[in-house]
């Protein structure tokens, strides 16, 4: 009982820390979806085998999507005109960043991993899509056919008004409204299971493993770098919820290049997105795609540990600091209304589980039921 709830205060501090910024980050994902359709700035990635990598590149920094909610935009894109070069950019810098991710690094990290981590996140993702662009073949024959309905509730096509019409259907108070409504519903209904498994799983780390296991094998070096490479491939979770997790890696003696490597592997990858992106993108762009994540991955991460060592910061000491510069107040009010915020979603979500869990069964039963009914025999014959 006492580990229980040693596990549930570790992962209470941390929720502490970051509930404000994240917080920020959302109310910041949901004006962007307002002010910034992606469907209508999709025209912009279709053109050239640089400036659309770039576009695409610079535009999947700010918007909060995991490996996964990021592929039906991605295919969006494509089918947008958007060319294999500048899809591949999105894919791997959206999930690897976002407002909410950069703004709870800060909280829970320190001012050096806050830069460093969308830093790497462009230039990874800039430099798969130009090597997709530059191996491939350019495809010029999809058209380019941006998506320009209403983002606040979809009223219009956006085709059949015109564009100073189509900006003024909703007042600057709407569009707050709906901004708030879609981070807080949307987003974060996306990221709050993750997010709150990412706080346990940070929670165990800190309580049942020595801090000697991670200092020996992953204290730094290129040795530790591809094993965190191993460990962050194939698993599932997304920015937001990777990064208390690196912190607690940190806190336990995991070097700091290393952490990086985890936090721009996880969210970019896992088994089921490369699957579904060898379908979309075909089998040479996501060999590049993994490529270009995995080398850049443990390139930032010797350079990451080569920084903190010339500038002679411990990064240890650093984790946290951000967060403790909050009143406890705040930070608790945040806390709870993120707590208050997830019920739904991880209700939703254990609710999907219970009717998966069922399903054969059901199943199995009507299969026997239409096997020995009268009706289905007489019907038969």
């Amino acid at each position: 009982m006492n580990l229980v709830l040693d596990i549930l205060l570790q992962s209470w501090n941390l929720l502490l820390e970051s509930s404000v910024f994240i917080l920020f980050g959302l109310l910041v994902s949901g004006l962007l979806r307002v002010f910034l359709n992606p469907g209508a700035v999709s025209r912009h990635l279709g053109q050239g085998r640089f400036k659309s990598v770039f576009k695409a590149s610079l535009m999947g920094i700010p918007i909060p999507l995991c490996s996964c909610g990021v592929l039906p935009a991605a295919a969006a894109l494509k089918k947008q005109g958007a060319n294999n070069g500048a899809v591949t950019s999105f894919l791997i810098s959206t999930p690897e960043s976002g407002v909410d991710s950069i703004a709870i690094t800060y909280a829970l990290m320190d001012p050096i991993m806050t830069v460093v981590r969308p830093v790497a996140a462009f230039v990874t993702a800039f430099a798969a899509g130009i090597s997709e662009n530059l191996l491939g073949r350019p495809d010029t024959s999809r058209p380019i056919v941006p998506d320009l309905s209403c983002p606040v509730d979809g009223c219009c096509d956006g085709q059949n008004c015109r564009p100073e019409v189509h900006r003024n259907h909703h007042s600057f108070t709407e569009k707050i409204q709906a901004g708030f409504r879609f981070a807080f519903t949307d987003v974060w209904g996306d990221l709050a299971v993750w997010f709150l498994f990412g706080l346990l799983l940070s929670g165990i780390i800190t309580v049942m493993i020595p801090e000697s296991v991670f200092s020996r094998f992953m204290g730094g070096g290129f040795g530790s770098m591809l094993i965190m490479l191993g460990v962050g491939i194939p698993i599932y979770i997304c920015a937001t919820a990777s990064t208390p997790i690196a912190a607690t890696l940190i806190l336990q003696g995991v070097s700091p290049g290393a952490a990086l490597v985890f936090l721009m592997t996880g969210p970019a990858t896992n088994v089921t997105s490369l699957t579904v992106l060898t379908r979309v993108l075909g089998r040479r762009a996501t060999g590049i795609y993994l490529a270009a994540i995995a080398l850049c991955a443990v390139g930032f991460g010797l350079l990451v540990d080569w920084i903190y060592s010339a500038l002679g910061i411990s990064a240890r000491a650093m984790v946290g600091q951000a967060g403790e510069a909050i009143p406890h107040a705040v930070g608790l009010a945040g806390a709870v209304l993120i707590l208050i915020l997830s019920v739904q979603p991880v209700w939703r979500f254990v609710r999907s589980c219970l009717v998966k869990t069922e399903t054969p069964a059901a199943s199995l039963t009507t299969e026997t039921n239409n096997v020995i009914t009268p009706d289905h025999c007489a019907g038969s014959t």
